[in-house]
């Protein structure tokens, strides 16, 4: 290992570090603040996070490693601006998941006691099909994109560092493991606000050294008409209109249904909160994503990239051409940040999922005494359930699938198409029904899985199809089911 890449490992190990210390330390000074349950401090930190921590942990539970590295990787070398035009879509999302449902569902979570989206739908549809369909598809779907996320985190660090893939693995796994584990919630809210202020320096730095080593926007124009001649073309040069509505889906109008940020909308103090997450989550969603692609195209001016393998080796390629070794370890913190973010939120769902929304709900029950010992010991059981999961997705990824990337999108697509209508037509729609709900849940599912591999019309990615056939059935279901109306309890605290 040369000296700057041991260089590189030292900043790399001591941010895991500092994360898993103050997530830890800063769940323990939470819990010690409020008195509620234990079940709900870990699943959903007590519900008091401020403006600050929601914007963050929303933005930063969004933003991916390709917002960092295969993103801007694709501007630079192949797309343009063209893919610097596209990403934009994703700027308001974290404006437009806590504006469509911060309120609303905050007000339900509270009322219902609530702690996860599948709790929202217990509660609101009041179906125990609805809750085991929506709580192993989670898993399944969470699964497959974690182990993305692991590949992408091992992947970096063993491509910056020369460390074996293994090696790699086991380091960023076993950290983010640890304080997702043992801190839960609110380890995770103070990582992601972390994190996301790592990748907004992150982001400063990538813009600021590649103007500089450009010599300007003049200079890299010169540059970029040698290096890549089409960077110049329009959009729909570039992807065909099918191609962009699924994207602008995916990634844009169907998050909504992200059980990941929709979670966030349950657990901010107030109203206030609420409204300040919103922009600054906007605000901070614009510069990353705006900034890191338009950096990357801007990036194409300044070497022949023609070797690379992939777009995924660019950005770290170019960041150790242009910037002192130092301040290239923290930026390549920055796409770890981004992996961190998305891996420690998957983590606690997928505990929340089994631990309270199937334990809980269907071995616990009524039972008083079994009800005295999972309160008692829920802290234990999700620590142990989570080392547990994070350990077998680890194992997973020791020898990862050629086509990550796209198992990374098909479970993206997945999620949203199980929770999408489900969650957005249970807090708006008062006729839809428990028999829409697990009609839509599955139809869609079923539907975009179908799809996905058997269907390729105009460009357009089986996430539409998954969508429209589960609004199609949400709505006909329920207006058909929905004729004598909700029960008098669901009426009262989710309407």
């Amino acid at each position: 290992m040369s000296r700057n890449q041991t260089v590189i490992l030292v900043i790399f190990v001591a941010y895991l570090l500092i994360n898993a210390v103050i997530g830890i330390l800063f769940s323990r000074h939470q819990n010690r603040a409020t008195d509620l349950s234990s079940e709900k401090k870990y699943f959903i930190g007590g519900r008091n996070m401020n403006g600050l921590l929601l914007a963050m942990t929303t933005m930063a539970t969004y933003t991916s490693v390709s917002s960092f590295v295969s993103g801007p990787g694709a501007a630079g070398l192949t797309y343009g601006y063209a893919q610097a035009w596209v990403a934009a879509v994703q700027v308001p999302v974290t404006f437009l998941v806590l504006g469509v449902l911060g309120n609303k569902l905050a007000l339900v979570s509270r009322r219902t006691g609530s702690v996860t989206v599948v709790g929202f739908l217990k509660a609101r549809y009041k179906s125990d099909a609805l809750v085991i369909i929506t709580s192993l598809l989670m898993v399944a779907f969470f699964t497959a994109q974690m182990i993305g996320q692991f590949t992408g985190g091992a992947t970096l660090i063993a491509s910056i560092t020369g460390l074996p893939h293994v090696t790699s693995l086991i380091i960023f796994g076993a950290v983010v493991i640890i304080y997702t584990a043992f801190g839960g919630f609110s380890a995770v809210a103070i990582t992601d606000t972390i994190q996301g202020i790592v990748m907004c320096i992150g982001t400063f730095l990538f813009l600021f050294f590649v103007l500089r080593a450009g010599g300007g926007l003049s200079g890299i124009d010169a540059g970029l008409q040698e290096n890549l001649p089409g960077v110049y073309d329009n959009l729909f040069a570039v992807y065909k209109p099918g191609s962009l509505l699924s994207f602008w889906v995916l990634v844009g109008f169907g998050t909504l249904g992200l059980p990941q940020t929709a979670v966030r909308s349950m657990g901010f103090k107030d109203t206030k909160s609420l409204h300040q997450a919103m922009w600054i989550g906007a605000v901070t969603c614009s510069f990353i994503i705006v900034g890191m692609h338009l950096a990357g195209t801007w990036a194409g001016a300044l070497v022949d990239t023609a070797e690379l393998p992939t777009s995924d080796y660019f950005v770290p390629y170019i960041i150790q051409k242009i910037m002192p070794i130092g301040l290239a370890g923290i930026f390549l913190a920055a796409p770890m940040a981004a992996v961190m973010s998305t891996v420690d939120s998957l983590l606690i769902l997928a505990s929340a999922s089994i631990i309270k929304d199937l334990i809980r709900t269907y071995l616990v029950k009524d039972d008083a005494a079994r009800i005295a010992s999972y309160d008692r010991h829920v802290k234990t059981y999700s620590t142990i359930f989570t080392f547990i999961f994070g350990i077998a997705v680890i194992l997973l990824t020791i020898n990862p699938p050629d086509i990550i990337f796209f198992l990374n999108l098909f479970a993206l697509g997945g999620l949203e198409c199980t929770f999408f209508w489900p969650l957005v037509g249970g807090v708006f729609w008062r006729k839809g029904t428990r028999q829409a709900a697990v009609a839509s849940s599955l139809g869609a599912a079923a539907t975009y899985i179908f799809c996905y591999y058997n269907v390729s019309v105009a460009g357009i990615n089986a996430v539409v199809w998954g969508l429209l056939a589960g609004g199609i059935i949400y709505f006909v279901v329920g207006m058909i089911t929905g004729r004598n109306g909700l029960d008098e309890d669901v009426l009262e605290k989710c309407f």
